[in-house]
């Protein structure tokens, strides 16, 4: 059988900007080891693949992978896929409700479209888990790990540290804008320091924007498969429920620019509402569609 894709750029309005999702529609049938090939085959940092609700009062159950696991929730696959499922279902005459909810490892995720004009424009959801802040690290580790100087990590805020709303990061700010740019991961580092209570990726940011006033903070996130992820929701809605924390802000809104110094410059809205005692973080952003298309496994004809 012939099993529909589509992919997306999401967190921008610009294709070729914003970070790529491949959006697996006709999921059904499919094992574990098969998604996990297709979205090695895609190489994009996630794939996603939607499969029938297992309750039939939810929107779809989806599956999200990146090159080397699968993953229980991630940001920005959840957007692209959102945006996908309603942008094809409005064209059909078949429009999904505001409110869509998928099935997830992490659990449920609600996401709300974004319209514009009438027309679905993007997506925004609520991440699954409230603040969870787990082990610290020295300046020195993860400075080590991004080939920065020990300097170059701000820790009057809060040390670098593991966080998550779903799925963990290190989560460490920078002192400026420059030691954003001069950033490279470095395998020997990550490999002694990573992984740390789950987290396997390091998120850094800064709140030395510059000159670019259209953000809050300055971020990049970086794999530990030596890559760069240009826009990386799951990072971010940990880091800004972080940055909401130790700051005792009972509601934040944060708009967080990534993927500046790789080419594929994103946009990622934030909010954080404090609900007793524990930031709750909604992210969303616009998407664009790219490409669309099929393909066929051995033995399905």
């Amino acid at each position: 059988m012939n099993r529909r894709y589509v992919t997306a750029d999401v967190f921008t309005h610009t294709r070729f900007h914003g970070n790529p999702v491949a959006v697996v529609l006709d999921a059904e049938g499919l094992s574990t080891s098969q998604m996990q090939a297709i979205t090695a085959e895609f190489g994009y940092s996630e794939t996603t693949f939607v499969l029938p609700p297992r309750d039939p009062a939810h929107t779809a159950w989806v599956r999200i992978f990146t090159p080397s696991r699968e993953i229980p929730f991630a940001g920005h696959p959840n957007i692209g896929t959102a945006f996908v499922l309603a942008t094809r279902a409005a064209a059909n005459g078949t429009p999904l409700p505001d409110r869509l909810v998928f099935e997830e490892a992490a659990g449920l995720v609600p996401v709300t479209q974004m319209k514009q004009g009438g027309v679905v424009a993007g997506a925004e959801l609520t991440v699954p888990e409230r603040l969870t802040r787990l082990s610290t690290l020295s300046a020195e580790s993860v400075a080590a790990c991004l080939s920065l100087d020990a300097s170059d990590i701000r820790t009057d805020a809060h040390a670098p540290q593991v966080a998550s709303v779903g799925l963990p990061f290190v989560v460490a700010e920078l002192a400026s804008r420059e030691a954003l740019r001069r950033c490279i991961p470095s395998l020997v580092d990550y490999k002694k320091v990573l992984p740390v209570d789950g987290a396997v990726s390091i998120y850094a940011y800064t709140r030395d924007v510059g000159n670019d006033t259209s953000c809050d903070i300055q971020s990049r996130m970086f794999t530990p498969r030596m890559t760069e992820d240009p826009a990386t929701g799951s990072a971010t809605a940990a880091a800004v429920a972080l940055i909401a924390d130790v700051r005792g802000e009972s509601r934040l809104l944060l708009s967080v620019s990534q993927g500046v110094d790789m080419g594929r410059p994103s946009v990622l809205i934030t909010t954080v509402d404090v609900h007793d005692g524990q930031p709750r973080v909604r992210i969303g952003g616009t998407c664009v569609s790219v490409m669309e298309g099929s393909f066929y496994l051995d033995g399905e004809g």
